[in-house]
């Protein structure tokens, strides 16, 4: 499964399969069980991708629940009472349309084929299409017969619906409020691909705004406007995002209306992140098929209504794409064609090390004391790197590929006057900043928009 990507060529926008290969040689992104020969549709992540995957799960739960008093978090179980896919509909409608190549037998998603009736692989003929359901099954307990029979939940809004009642009893919120969560789902896809943009396991990034009847529209426009700030404030460009209108025949069955925000991949436009109008429709099939009241007592108006919902959702794996995606760039650095640097421009909060300290040299006690003092007085704050291999050139340009804001390297002068080298990943600049600064430094720039 290893990825060997193609030469760079200077002004096209990046190849998955470069983005793809920088991602396995720096500890972002690993094939799942790759001494195995890997599994389809699984990836592990590295050091670095643990923590840019951390740092958007963080900002995501500070835009949505700590910066807010009207939201709250749940973290529901990845294995529900069946009972709850039946009522939802899940075990009825969630499929997706599959198609087999009576010739070399593969199987493919029906939606996805440049042509209907001809298969991309061996230009055979495609069967019937059918529909194929995506839930993985499992068994609870020691039999492993049909009636413990489970699922790996295929979303997590399904958690939040059943514990409605639980939160409106615990909390206290009142209409409008929202149930936020962060939690591993599954999909038992048909065909995987895109590097990481269709997996089979994935952790999504969910919430359900309950709001009165009638005020849908009102509060769906509200959360496109915001989750599309949101995209921005994390550091994506403008220009790489579209929002999109479900048309009517695309809308799922609990769906009145639906907007995804979608983004430029270098395979396409395609979804990011979606907002959906979901009615009454998920409260409801839960009240009549538990028989648990699921319905709220406006105090205000003194009326018992069962809320509409507005859900936006998210997956993880797509906005860590999306950022790398956007993060990933080749410049040419000097006159001769080897004189390419490879850079992620992260939003400084998003990138995995803030700043990276060095020693002019390594073999100096004196500087690698100095170097270490200021990493060890740094690093409680930030997430810093350590870095003292090889030139200090080759450290700078082993920063940029992981996409570190900042550079301190410690050299002579800062023995005699305390001032280091600040140099600036995107700009390339250097600057001397006292060391007694550069906390205060790195966190008045850490608050500029999109850092």
């Amino acid at each position: 499964m290893a990825v060997s990507p193609k030469p760079a060529v200077l002004g096209e926008p990046p190849r998955l399969d470069s983005i793809a290969a920088l991602a396995k040689r720096r500890g972002f992104v690993y094939p799942s069980s790759e001494i195995y020969g890997g599994l389809n549709g699984f990836w592990d992540y590295g050091p670095l991708g643990v923590a840019l995957r951390n740092n958007l799960k963080r900002a995501w739960w500070y835009s949505m629940v700590e910066s807010r008093d009207d939201v709250v978090g749940l973290d529901s179980a990845i294995i529900l009472n069946p009972a709850v896919w039946q009522a939802s509909g899940h075990t009825q409608r969630f499929t997706d349309p599959m198609a087999d190549c009576q010739e070399c037998r593969r199987r493919w998603r029906a939606d996805d084929l440049p042509s209907p009736d001809v298969c991309p692989a061996c230009g055979g003929q495609l069967g019937e299409v059918r529909q194929f359901n995506t839930m993985f099954s499992t068994h609870v307990g020691p039999v492993a017969d049909e009636s413990a029979r489970a699922f790996l939940r295929p979303e997590t809004a399904q958690g939040i619906f059943i514990n409605f009642a639980n939160v409106l009893d615990s909390s206290r919120q009142k209409i409008p409020f929202g149930i936020a969560q962060i939690g591993r789902s599954f999909r038992n896809e048909i065909t995987t691909g895109n590097f990481i943009f269709r997996v089979r396991e994935f952790e999504q990034l969910e919430m359900e705004y309950f709001v009165r009847p009638g005020d849908d529209d009102r509060w769906w426009q509200y959360w496109i406007d915001q989750r599309l700030g949101w995209w921005h404030a994390i550091g994506i460009r403008e220009d790489s995002l579209t929002v999109r209108r479900h048309e009517p025949s695309e809308l799922s069955h609990y769906s009145k209306q639906t907007a995804d925000i979608e983004f430029r991949f270098p395979f396409g436009v395609k979804e990011l992140e979606g907002i959906a109008d979901r009615t009454d429709f998920d409260l409801k099939a839960h009240t009549a098929a538990s028989g648990r009241d699921l319905t709220y007592f406006d105090e205000e108006s003194g009326q018992r209504y069962t809320p509409w919902v507005i859900e936006p959702a998210a997956g993880l794996e797509r906005a860590f794409l999306a950022v790398l995606c956007d993060a990933y760039a080749e410049e040419q650095t000097g006159p001769k064609p080897s004189e390419i640097r490879t850079v992620l421009r992260f939003a400084p909060r998003m990138a995995p090390y803030k700043a990276a300290v060095f020693p002019l040299v390594a073999n100096k006690p004196e500087l690698h004391q100095r170097a270490r003092s200021i990493y060890e007085t740094l690093r409680p704050q930030f997430a810093t790197a350590w870095d003292q291999r090889g030139n200090v050139g080759k450290r700078y340009r082993s920063q940029d590929e992981i996409g570190t804001p900042w550079c301190i390297t410690v050299d002579y002068q800062t023995l005699e006057e305390g001032t280091v080298t600040v140099r600036d990943r995107d700009t390339m600049q250097q600057e001397r900043v006292h060391e007694s600064e550069l906390a205060d430094l790195f966190l008045s720039r850490l608050r500029e928009p999109s850092g």
